[in-house]
């Protein structure tokens, strides 16, 4: 069995791999969900609920992390695998199901898909919090997304070619496929198991939430995440029925977010282990404010590509390296299934809470004033920001 205390380097390999397959799903769900449902005339509006809706699991994590928790004599690995078996199955079956005419059972299986890759991702966030001291998260933070939108880029390319020349079906298995190639790392790592008294959770939970800097920490985190979920759905929408382009162009110019997302990720990550998570979060969030209104100006691919690019850069050095390292700095090791899944939950909750309705929001507001709206709450991120006492030690 191969020991993480043993290969250093492996830890980053392993927990990229396992976000891998979340970065896959995401993919199906922003790009390929949007594409499906707009050759099929379905609304915008019916678009973005139906992928919020699937998109649910990642708003319970707090139900995933407590009961990790509590069954912590078994580990954290156990779960990994069976949730990726959870959303492979999930992914078989919906790729029989039209939802032009079972809408309900399609969205029911893509929510029974994501759950899956949800139990995997919150075993994988508590296995990373047990095996990673305070000058590696950013590091590990920056593979986990790198594995994460690594997935989406290539999915969004990969499969949007899938379902151009193989068809939808072949998208959902193809998907339920890599998915489960990506557990299989897992199963041959020895795992050093911490069990926490069950009796202990709950007042370490309840004394870890009564830290003023974990309430402030929190709500930093659902301010950011409401600007990514703003964008979600909405990019791949503008790219369809704005600047009307194909299956495969839409998937190659959705691609630029995940890849800048990926750099972005690698690069926040070590500074923010040299050099602290503050410094580098005002920069890239003055940054990510200004580009996000930039969005009014992209009237053709080629400025919506790098508008796009710069956007994913600034995301993936502030929310998915630096700001999952100060999440992961805020939360005990002792309960990190549970705490870290509750931190993440509520930070979804802005994420996926704004997606679910940002359909509904372009027609309200149009397209200046919704882009416009994704730079302001950032802007109030960085109030929030200023409140914010960064955790130096273990």
């Amino acid at each position: 069995m191969l020991e993480l205390n043993k290969l250093p380097s492996l830890k980053y390999f392993l927990f990229g791999s396992l976000y891998f397959a979340e970065g896959l799903i995401f993919g199906l769900t922003t790009v390929i969900l949007v594409i499906l449902f707009t050759e099929k005339n379905i609304s915008i509006e019916i678009t973005t609920l139906v992928g919020g809706l699937s998109s649910v699991p990642w708003i319970m994590k707090f139900v995933y992390g407590p009961t990790i928790d509590f069954f912590g004599k078994y580990g954290r690995k156990i779960f990994c695998i069976i949730g990726g078996i959870i959303g492979t199955i999930s992914l078989f079956i919906v790729a029989f199901i039209d939802p032009e005419t079972a809408i309900i059972p399609f969205t029911a299986l893509l929510f029974i898909g994501h759950s899956g890759v949800v139990l995997l991702d919150v075993s994988a966030d508590a296995w990373a919090i047990q095996t990673t001291k305070i000058n590696e998260r950013g590091k590990v933070n920056a593979a986990m997304y790198i594995g994460l939108f690594g997935g989406t880029a290539i999915g969004g390319i990969l499969l949007s070619c899938i379902a151009t020349f193989y068809g939808f079906e072949m998208v959902f298995i193809t998907t339920g496929i890599i998915i489960f190639s990506s557990i299989i790392l897992a199963l041959f790592v020895k795992e050093h198991k911490i069990v926490v008294k069950r009796k202990l959770i709950k007042p370490l939970l309840i004394k870890e939430f009564k830290k003023k800097n974990t309430i402030i920490v929190l709500l930093f985190c659902v301010l950011v995440a409401m600007n990514f979920g703003m964008l979600m759905f909405i990019i791949p929408e503008y790219m369809r029925n704005v600047l009307l382009l194909d299956k495969i162009q839409t998937g190659l110019l959705n691609s630029v977010y995940p890849i800048s997302i990926v750099i972005g990720a690698a690069i926040g990550g070590c500074i923010a282990d040299k050099l602290g998570r503050k410094k580098i979060l005002y920069v890239t969030l003055v940054g990510l404010m200004i580009s996000s209104a930039l969005f009014i100006f992209a009237d053709s691919w080629e400025k919506l590509a790098i508008i796009y690019a710069i956007v994913g850069f600034l995301t993936g050095a502030s929310l998915y390296s630096t700001i999952g390292a100060l999440l992961m700095d805020v939360t005990n090791p002792k309960i990190g299934g549970t705490q870290y899944s509750i931190l993440s939950s509520i930070s979804n909750f802005g994420e996926i809470g704004i997606a679910m309705v940002s359909g509904s929001l372009v027609i309200f507001l149009g397209y200046n004033r919704f882009f416009l709206y994704t730079a302001i709450v950032i802007g109030v991120s960085l109030l929030v920001l200023y409140f914010v006492r960064e955790t130096l030690e273990n």
